[in-house]
């Protein structure tokens, strides 16, 4: 058995030999030592190329070295997390020849894979790396930091693996009749393997500057492909010989999951080696945090880049958590707006799309910090799929392009929120302590404290103050920073100092300027009598029994216009009142029901209905046939002098 111990030695040694040999000029191509490696009965071996295949015959096998992809990458950290590596080997079901116990056939293996493993640790440390550091010394032809960028932290790992593991293993494999254990050695050295994190993290940016280097520079090519034609490279690329080191891990886990397999249950060794074999599975998992990681900061990047890399958006410690494209419900045009939003865990960026997308693809509009953001859905008939986003910067009115997409903005966002609100959940409790009714009370009252959502100009046709009806000239729309509320010039002559806006003076409406400075109005500006038809859409639309858009046929509405907000309140059933928009205060018209007669219309169309008393005509138009028959059963049960507490009759709202 040392005989064979010897031999196995002698040829690791010839190994390194070889590698030596081959920093002289020349070296011809060989056969693929490495390659060679052994693999026990029923194990298949892991990928050795991955990404890179071995050269085709007739081709230069330095020339065109191909960079590792991010998908290889990914499906490594995935059968990682999986353990699909570690169910790939099963046990042997036949000793190799010349052993007796299986689990020393294990060890021997383990023994065997390591000393080719630590040969082509030596060929990438000192032949690789030590090579291309004398030429960028001597030429200058490329930076030493890009030397040391592309091999990483592969000196420490092959001064670990050269220098303690493998003579630790085989001074075990010497002494086994003595000492039949391998558990305690890898117990001793498996915390050591986390140094692979770094490796690994660097492992794609090391492809990528070496194919860099690889078409820029003559010299560094030329360095590269005489080792690579060289009989201890194989005729392998240094991209395959790098792979290696990132492939180890997942072995050492394998082969010590058959060993452990393989142990009887009252081996001595059997506690030792499941509690190694868990530490393996530990540093597998640290190289598997480190890949995640690594991929996380490169989009993190990626989409800085996109962003134009502005200084109070980039920050390493941030997480993409969604992004993609939305439409932008207006306030003043009818037509939604094309725009893109990052969510973050920290923020939301509302963008809009370059035109010329060179460097930056997006502009940022709005930045809004998830604390103290809401998101709630927005029920509106004409744009649909919409939802609201209220953050302390702006509030925005959304439209996604389906009810799933939908959806899953809402779940992102507020998982965001969540997240943020566990977070501060112990400074909450202390700010609160015993005021906790009063901060209640003060949620209703956020007025300059977050941007308000603004109601739509279409949605109103006259002040939401003082009534008084809006015109192009004399009297346009203004909105409230503080309450949204679409406001004439007169009533938003005010300027308050909103918190939302780093407290700088915004325009504001009246009654939002006396809840924000505590000053009193002059009794001209504030003392106004209140119009008989001063009813609130809004507040009809959430307690009526009957309210839709109808559209107003004939000569009887004069200027009020061909289309309006139908309303029945539940607090006056008997009567109709119309509006030209639904966020209006003010109704332009109101119908005592009680005593007129509903009647369908002369015209032949079947969403014709008339309201019909001692010479009075009123003409209306539904936009179906079953709005029409409920409007139609409304204004009969008001015309009879129905009220809401005769009946449990439902709601008949649109």
């Amino acid at each position: 058995m040392e005989g064979v111990q010897k031999e196995k030695l002698a040829s690791v040694s010839n190994l390194v030999t070889v590698f030596e040999n081959c920093r002289t000029l020349g070296a011809a191509p060989g056969a693929h030592v490495l390659e060679a490696t052994h693999h026990s009965p029923g194990c298949r071996p892991l990928p050795s190329a991955g990404p890179w295949e071995r050269p085709s015959v007739g081709e230069a096998p330095g020339s065109g070295p191909r960079t590792v992809s991010r998908r290889y990458l990914s499906s490594l950290k995935n059968k990682l997390s999986s353990g699909a590596w570690r169910k790939s080997c099963q046990p042997g079901t036949q000793p190799g020849p010349g052993m007796q116990e299986p689990e020393k056939r294990i060890v021997q293996e383990l023994l065997e894979t390591e000393q080719a493993y630590v040969a082509r640790l030596h060929l990438l440390d000192q032949v690789f790396f030590q090579e291309l550091l004398k030429e960028a010394r001597s030429s200058k032809a490329f930076p030493e930091d890009v030397v040391r960028l592309i091999f990483s932290n592969i000196s420490s790992i092959y001064q670990f693996h050269a220098q303690f593991f493998l003579p630790e293993l085989q001074r075990r494999l010497d002494d086994w009749s003595a000492t039949p254990h391998i558990g305690d050695v890898i117990q001793k050295l498996a915390p050591f393997l986390k140094m692979y994190s770094e490796y690994v993290k660097n492992f794609e940016r090391a492809a990528e500057l070496l194919a860099t280097w690889t078409d820029k520079s003559p010299q560094f090519q030329e360095v590269l492909t005489r080792i690579q034609s060289s009989e201890a490279s194989g005729s392998l690329t240094l991209q395959h010989h790098m792979l290696e080191p990132v492939q180890r891990i997942p072995r050492y886990e394998l082969l010590l999951k058959e060993y452990v397999q393989k142990l009887p249950a009252e081996a001595p060794d059997r506690a030792d080696a499941q509690k190694a074999l868990d530490m393996i599975f530990s540093a597998a998992q640290h190289s598997n945090a480190a890949i995640t990681e690594m991929e996380r900061l490169q989009e993190l990047w990626e989409v800085y880049q996109r962003l134009g890399l502005e200084d109070d958006i980039v920050d390493p410690s941030n997480t993409l958590l969604r992004e993609g494209p939305v439409l932008k419900i207006s306030f003043r045009r009818r037509d939604p707006m094309e725009r893109y939003l990052f969510l973050f865990n920290n923020m939301l960026l509302y963008c809009v799309p370059r035109v010329i997308q060179v460097g930056a693809h997006f502009q940022v509009r709005t930045r809004i910090d998830v604390a103290g953001m809401k998101v709630r859905e927005l029920t509106d008939a004409e744009f649909p799929h919409s939802f609201l986003v209220s953050g302390k910067q702006r509030t925005l009115e959304l439209q996604a392009r389906s009810q799933e997409e939908m959806i899953s903005w809402m779940q992102a966002c507020q998982a965001a929120i969540d997240q943020i609100e566990k977070r501060n959940e112990t400074f909450k409790a202390a700010v609160q302590g015993s005021e906790g009714d009063v901060q209640k009370e003060l949620q209703s009252e956020e007025l300059g404290l977050r941007a308000p959502q603004w109601v739509r100009d279409k949605m109103v046709t006259m002040c939401m103050r003082c009534q008084e009806p809006f015109n192009a000239l004399t009297r346009r729309r203004h909105h409230c920073r503080a309450c949204g509320y679409v406001v004439c010039g007169r009533c938003s002559d005010y300027r308050a100092e909103l918190k939302y806006d780093d407290n700088r003076p915004n325009r504001v409406c009246f009654s939002c300027y006396t809840f924000l400075t505590g000053n009193v109005l002059p009794e001209d500006k504030d003392d106004r009598r209140r119009h008989i038809l001063e009813k609130g859409s809004t507040a009809g639309s959430e307690q009526s029994l009957m309210c839709s858009f109808l559209q107003l046929v004939g000569d009887k509405w004069g200027k009020s216009g061909s289309r309006g907000w139908c309303v029945i309140p539940r607090d006056d059933p008997l009567v109709l009142y119309v509006y030209a928009a639904p966020q209006d205060i003010r109704a332009h018209t109101s119908i005592p029901l009680l005593g007129y007669q509903v009647t369908a219309g002369p015209q032949g169309d079947p969403r014709v209905f008339q309201l019909q008393q001692s010479g009075q005509l009123y003409t209306f138009k539904a936009e179906t046939e079953e709005l029409r028959g409920r409007w139609m059963k409304a204004m009969e049960r008001a015309a009879s002098g129905w009220s809401p507490g005769e009946s449990n009759d439902g709601d008949l709202s649109d």
